[in-house]
C-alpha cells in the first residue's frame, strides 16, 4: 500500500498548488489593490474549466491510460507556470490582473481540471477497497498541504519574492511531478483501458448504485462552509489585519488545522472494518461534525456582528484577534473531517459503477463538488456587497443545515 500512497500523495500535493494560489494568494493580492469583494469573488470564474471535466473525462476511460493522460498534463501546466513567470503584472497598477495573465491562468485551470481526472482515475483504480480510508487521507492531506504552500505560505513570503521567480519555482515543480508520474512503478500496475466507441450518457452514470443520493449530497455540503470561508477572511482584512497576517492565519495556521482534522477523519475511517466505506461510521462521522460545524459558524458570525460596533478590531494584542483566529482553525479542523469522510463515500460510490465509467462517474460527483464550492465562492462577494455581511452569514447558516437533513435521507445500504 505504501508503494501506492507515497507517489499519489506527491501528485496530489501537486495538484493542491492552482488551488492555492488562486483561493488564497490571488483574493488578498486583489482585495489589496482596492478591488471591490463582487470583483474579487468574480474572479473565481477562472475556475470555470473545472466544471466542464466531464466533457474530456470519457477520453481518459477510453483512449490512453491515466498514467499517460497524467503525465502530459502536468508537463503542460509546467510550461503555462514558464509563460507567467515571463509575463508580471504591472506591479504599480491598482487595477486587476492584465487580459493576458488572467488568460494564462485560465489554462492553468485547464491543465489542473485535466490533471485532476487522470489522477483521481488512477485512485479509483489503483486502491483496493481496505486502502479507501488511508488513501483519501492521503489525497485530501495532501492536496491541502499544496494549496497552502501555494497560497498562504507565498503571501507570507511574497515581499521578499518577485511573481517570475514564484512561477519559476512552480514550473520546476510540475516538470519534476511529470516525470514521476511516468516513472512511479505502482502507476505502471494499471492496463489500459479497452477502447469503446460508446459515449456514457448522463442515465448511465446515475445509474450507478447510490450516485442520485451522493450527488444531491456533494452539491450541497460545502456551500455554507465556503462562502464563509473565502468571504470571512476579506472582512478581517477590512477590520485591521494585514495580507501577511492573513496568509499566516488563514493560508497556513488554519489549513494545518483543516489537515490534522482530515487526518483525524482518515484514523477514524481506518477503523472500520475492512475499512468499508458502506459503514454506518462514515455518515455517523459526517452528521457529528456538520452539527459542530454549524455551531461553529454560528459562533463566527457572532464575532462578525461584534467587529461592527464601535471599537472594535482585530489588530494586535486585542481579544478579538485571538478570537478570530480561533474562529478561523476551528472552521478549518471540522471542514477537514468533513472533506475526507465525503471523499472517501465518493471514491465508494465510484468504484461501484462499471469499470469503463469510472473516470466519468467520479469526475460527475467531483464536479458537482466542486460547483457547490464555487458557486458560493463567486456569489459570496456579490452577496455580501448586496445584502451586507450580516445578512450574507445567516444565509450561509442556513445553507450549512442542509447536508444534515440531506444525511436524513441517505440510501438504507449508507444508513
Amino acid at each position: 500500500m505504501h508503494g501506492k500512497l507515497l507517489p499519489l500523495a506527491s501528485l496530489y500535493l501537486v495538484q493542491g498548488l492552482p488551488y492555492g494560489l488562486q483561493s488564497s494568494l490571488l483574493p488578498i493580492l486583489l482585495r489589496a489593490r482596492g478591488l471591490s469583494l463582487t470583483r474579487v469573488g468574480l474572479a473565481k470564474g477562472l475556475y470555470a474549466p473545472w466544471l466542464f471535466k466531464l466533457a474530456w473525462a470519457p477520453l481518459v476511460d477510453r483512449r490512453g491510460s491515466p498514467r499517460t493522460w497524467l503525465t502530459l498534463s502536468t508537463a503542460a501546466l509546467g510550461l503555462v507556470c514558464g509563460l507567467l513567470a515571463a509575463l508580471p503584472p504591472n506591479q504599480a497598477s491598482q487595477d486587476a490582473l492584465p487580459a493576458t495573465v488572467m488568460g494564462l491562468l485560465l489554462l492553468l485551470n485547464l491543465g489542473a481540471a485535466v490533471q485532476d481526472v487522470a489522477l483521481d482515475t488512477l485512485a479509483v483504480q489503483l486502491l483496493d477497497p481496505a486502502e479507501l480510508g488511508p488513501g483519501n487521507t492521503v489525497q485530501v492531506v495532501a492536496y491541502k498541504l499544496g494549496a497552502a504552500l501555494a497560497g498562504g505560505g507565498l503571501l507570507v513570503l511574497w515581499p521578499t519574492l518577485s511573481w517570475p521567480l514564484v512561477f519559476v519555482l512552480l514550473a520546476a515543480t510540475y516538470w519534476l511531478a511529470a516525470a514521476l508520474a511516468w516513472t512511479a512503478p505502482a502507476l505502471h500496475q494499471l492496463p489500459w483501458p479497452q477502447p469503446s466507441e460508446h459515449t456514457p450518457h448522463l442515465q448511465d452514470l446515475l445509474a450507478a448504485p447510490e450516485t442520485l443520493w451522493t450527488a444531491g449530497f456533494v452539491l450541497t455540503y460545502k456551500l455554507g462552509e465556503q462562502g464563509a470561508g473565502s468571504l470571512f477572511p476579506l472582512l478581517l482584512l477590512d477590520h485591521g489585519a494585514s495580507a501577511p497576517e492573513l496568509g499566516l492565519w488563514n493560508g497556513l495556521g488554519a489549513v494545518a488545522c483543516s489537515i490534522t482534522g482530515s487526518s483525524l477523519g482518515g484514523a477514524l475511517l481506518a477503523s472500520l472494518p475492512c475499512s468499508a466505506p458502506s459503514s454506518p461510521l462514515p455518515l455517523l462521522l459526517l452528521r457529528s461534525v456538520l452539527q459542530l460545524r454549524l455551531g461553529g459558524l454560528a459562533c463566527q458570525t457572532a464575532l462578525l456582528f461584534y467587529l461592527d460596533t464601535p471599537g472594535a478590531g482585530v489588530g494586535p494584542d486585542t481579544l478579538l484577534r485571538g478570537a478570530a483566529l480561533l474562529s478561523l482553525c476551528l472552521q478549518h479542523f471540522l471542514g477537514g473531517l468533513v472533506t475526507t469522510a465525503t471523499f472517501t463515500v465518493m471514491m465508494h460510490c465510484s468504484q461501484l459503477a462499471p469499470r469503463a465509467l469510472q473516470a466519468t462517474h467520479y469526475s460527475l460527483l467531483a464536479t458537482l463538488e466542486l460547483l457547490g464550492k464555487l458557486l458560493m465562492g463567486a456569489l459570496a462577494g456579490m452577496l455580501a456587497d448586496g445584502l451586507g455581511p450580516h445578512s450574507c452569514f445567516t444565509v450561509f447558516l442556513v445553507l450549512s443545515a442542509v447536508p444534515l437533513l440531506d444525511l436524513s435521507l441517505a440510501p438504507s445500504t449508507l444508513a
